[in-house]
């Protein structure tokens, strides 16, 4: 999986939450990411082991 800003993932061993990548920082080995979708009050990022992301499939509404 490539990882890069604007993917929506899923961290795995958690609930079925989406999350949008918002940075990748490759030479520490994770990602910076925020649930998604945004809640009214904004979503605040935090650091995630690449290790623990996987894609996740966006379905049409």
């Amino acid at each position: 999986m490539t990882l890069q800003q604007g993917t929506f993932v899923r961290l795995s061993g958690k609930d079925d939450s989406i999350y949008q990548i918002l940075s990748v920082d490759d030479d520490g080995d994770r990602c910076w990411v925020r649930r998604w979708p945004l809640s009214k009050q904004g979503s605040p990022p935090f650091a995630v082991p690449q290790h623990q992301l996987s894609e996740a499939v966006l379905e049409a509404v």
